[in-house]
């Protein structure tokens, strides 16, 4: 890996701002107006042949100046390695889209988008992917509320889905651990068997006993 690096960075030059080697994977970071010349040195050169763009996508920081990281993951068929590009972006400056690069690059970029608003200059198309086309804000964000701003349903009186304000009182989950119901973990679930077999001194737990006699059968043994 350290060979194939030294081999990434010589091949960009000046163009590579951050490198190194994460879980046995090359990863280069290079400033988003380089990404377009990057990624065709990466496949064109004999030293890399990255032929193919495995896959595209959005990281979000919200507590960066730079939110967002565009990482894209290339293939190498002849050489049989992968590398890792980065770039940083924030919510206003678009990355120069590659597709004229990697044509595989056109949904991925509008997933990003979809996903995280991230903009990409020059992309054919850039519209949603995955979302509703009226869908509002970008559901990846860090910041984005967990229920969404509205919900959708079928009204049986219009006869068609209708859009409505989230009627929720919280966008969390509230897990309340001093719960009995909780807390009971003495009773088993469908699927357990096996994982509960291999504790030692296991007796198991009827499955046609009640609640109330679980306990009191737990309590007899205490």
């Amino acid at each position: 890996m350290e060979a194939l690096l030294e081999t990434v960075k010589s091949t960009l030059g000046m163009s590579v701002t951050e490198s190194a080697i994460i879980a046995n994977e090359v990863i280069v970071a290079v400033p988003a107006a380089k990404i377009v010349e990057a990624l065709t040195t990466l496949r064109d050169h004999q030293s890399t042949k990255c032929e193919q763009l495995a896959d595209l996508c959005g990281v979000d920081y919200p507590e960066r100046p730079q939110r967002f990281e565009v990482v894209y993951n290339l293939l190498s068929l002849k050489h049989n390695h992968r590398i890792r590009v980065k770039v940083l972006t924030d919510e206003q400056t678009p990355v120069p889209s590659v597709v004229g690069v990697y044509p595989a690059a056109n949904w991925l970029e509008r997933e990003a988008w979809d996903l995280y608003g991230i903009m990409f200059s020059g992309h054919p198309d850039l519209r949603r992917i995955l979302t509703d086309y009226g869908f509002d804000g970008h559901p990846l964000r860090k910041d984005f509320p967990m229920t969404g701003y509205v919900e959708l349903r079928y009204d049986e009186a219009l006869k068609r889905v209708v859009y409505e304000p989230v009627q929720l009182t919280q966008d969390y989950r509230n897990f309340d651990y001093m719960s009995p119901w909780e807390a009971m973990t003495d009773v088993q679930l469908p699927g357990d068997e096996k994982a509960m077999k291999q504790k030692s001194g296991y007796r198991g737990v009827d499955r046609t006993e009640g609640l109330e006699d679980v306990i009191k059968k737990e309590a007899g043994h205490g």
